[in-house]
């Protein structure tokens, strides 16, 4: 008896073992693959990557875009940067706190929302943005909605993409509760989670999309696979673990929003309930107008990068109004 546990016990620690060096190898692969593109600000000790897309022609201000779960700075730069620019925005694309190449400044603390909102701003203004239209696509819809909250200085404009910011029915996925853990979550992600997440990617990128398809080599051209690191994977659950009791918190709050919003989605959407988040955006933010685009699914940035480009002229041209 004792011969047979110790066999099985020997074989979990083999099998522990080599999923635990494969994923060491695969991550080094990763950051082989895609490197840093853009720029690294040193902010509070640590640094956030960034990319920088200078206007053409006369300036009309800057955009700020700020990506969603599981992603980095190029799933929002590489549909919208240039379009914008070429109509005269300066464009600064982020990599959230713990994703894509920045780093996690302060660990599980840089989770919350309202910590990443502060940490972008001071990055945002390392470069010499001190006012920005704020663009957000799903999870970083909250944080666009704490900038216009708690940074109000900053914030000109919102356009919220497909966003997440209302308590909703149901939790989330079990892997992103294991992997938010603090011990069991390291030992997950540098064991288990790359070698099934390289098996399933494509499928859950699938679904992301649906009914549109994939774009063509998203996953080499935004890079999307570093999120399946270790470190990365941990950050991003996370940010998802803490975003439900997040927004039961603030949601009361957005009826304080005072800037011109934007709401765009898709009424496909598998991902985030349109009818919960963007619906209750449009009717608790004074203003705010919703363009719900149809047979659009989770990435109306991808799907249909006009109506972006469109609610931030018109964000941009509500801003010259003066509120009565």
């Amino acid at each position: 008896m004792l011969t047979a546990l110790a066999i099985a016990i020997a074989a979990l620690l083999i099998v522990a073992l080599a999923l635990f060096l494969f994923t060491r190898w695969y991550t080094q692969r990763l950051d082989t693959l895609y490197p840093s593109r853009g720029q690294f600000v040193e902010i509070e000790g640590g640094r956030v990557h960034l990319t920088d897309t200078p206007a053409v022609g006369a300036a009309r201000g800057t955009v700020l875009l700020i990506h969603g779960a599981s992603g980095n700075e190029a799933d929002m730069r590489l549909p919208l940067a240039a379009r914008l620019a070429a109509l005269g925005f300066r464009v600064v694309s982020v990599d959230r706190p713990g994703l894509g190449w920045s780093a996690r400044l302060g660990g599980r603390d840089d989770a919350s929302p309202a910590r990443q909102a502060q940490l972008l701003r001071a990055a945002a203004e390392k470069i010499g943005v001190q006012r920005a239209i704020v663009i957000g696509h799903s999870l970083a819809g909250v944080l666009c909605l704490q900038l216009a909250l708690d940074h109000r200085s900053f914030t000109q404009g919102l356009i919220l993409l497909a966003p997440v910011s209302h308590p909703w029915p149901g939790g989330i996925e079990f892997y992103y509760t294991v992997a938010a853990r603090p011990v069991v979550g390291p030992l997950f992600a540098h064991t288990v989670t790359l070698p099934i997440a390289l098996a399933s990617i494509n499928a859950a990128l699938a679904s992301v999309f649906h009914p549109q398809m994939t774009p063509g080599d998203y996953r080499a051209r935004t890079a999307v696979d570093l999120v399946l690191r270790p470190t990365n994977f941990q950050a991003n659950a996370q940010d998802v673990a803490v975003i439900k009791d997040f927004v039961t918190r603030e949601a009361p709050r957005y009826r304080a929003i005072a800037v011109p919003t934007v709401i765009v989605t898709g009424d496909k959407d598998g991902i985030v309930y349109t009818h919960i988040h963007s619906a209750g955006c449009a009717k608790d933010i004074p203003g705010a107008t919703l363009t719900v685009l149809p047979g659009v699914g989770h990435s109306p940035h991808w799907a249909y990068p006009d109506a972006v480009v469109q609610a931030v002229l018109q964000v941009s041209e509500r801003m010259k109004v003066p509120r009565l």
